[in-house]
Formats: structure tokens, C-alpha cells, sequence
């Protein structure tokens, strides 16, 4: 018996722009992903400074924004997963940045 293999690489981004509610990503290979801010709560809670400030990283793959401590790798963004951040990592980020909830 023969085994068929698929290797499946994972688009990088080349672009990210962050709107108000928004997370919006251009691929290398010329696809345009987006999704809701919401499913990012650190990135909902930040300025649009610290929204802007963010670079690649592993050749893309991924998204980070130092000044809120946020990672978004482009392959969740594909597979449609949202931010696995628990409510109480969430509050105690809040509480640090002297931020009430929405």
C-alpha cells in the first residue's frame, strides 16, 4: 500500500492594516484576509499607535505587536481562530493598563 502526502505550506504576510474593527492581512501569494478585531481583544483595546506598530515575523508567519504583547500567526488567521487568550489574562492585561472592559 502507497501513502499520498500533501505538503501544505502556509502563506506569509507581506502587509498588515489594522482598522477600527478590522484585522486585514496581504499574503505573498496575493490573497486578502480579513477578521474581526473582536476575535483579538488585545488588539481592540489598543490605541491606533500601538495598532500600527507591528512587524512580521518568521518570514511572515506570524504578526507581533510589542507594545501590547500580542502574536498572531497568519495560519489561525486562516483556520479562522480567534485570539485563545483566557477572560482573567485578559482582565489582569486590562487592569495593567488602567483600561475598563467594553
Amino acid at each position: 500500500m502507497s501513502t499520498f502526502m500533501i505538503e501544505v505550506e502556509t502563506p506569509a504576510a507581506r502587509h498588515v492594516e489594522v482598522t477600527e474593527d478590522t484585522l486585514i492581512i496581504d499574503l505573498v501569494d496575493g490573497r486578502t484576509v480579513s477578521v474581526p478585531l473582536a476575535w483579538y481583544p488585545r488588539l481592540l483595546y489598543a490605541t491606533v499607535q500601538e495598532r500600527n506598530n507591528w512587524r512580521l515575523i518568521g518570514q511572515g508567519e506570524g504578526i507581533h505587536w510589542p507594545d501590547v504583547d500580542e502574536d498572531i500567526s497568519v495560519e489561525n488567521v486562516l483556520f479562522g481562530k480567534p485570539s485563545g487568550e483566557s477572560r482573567r489574562s485578559l482582565k489582569k492585561w486590562l487592569e495593567q493598563r488602567g483600561v475598563p472592559p467594553r
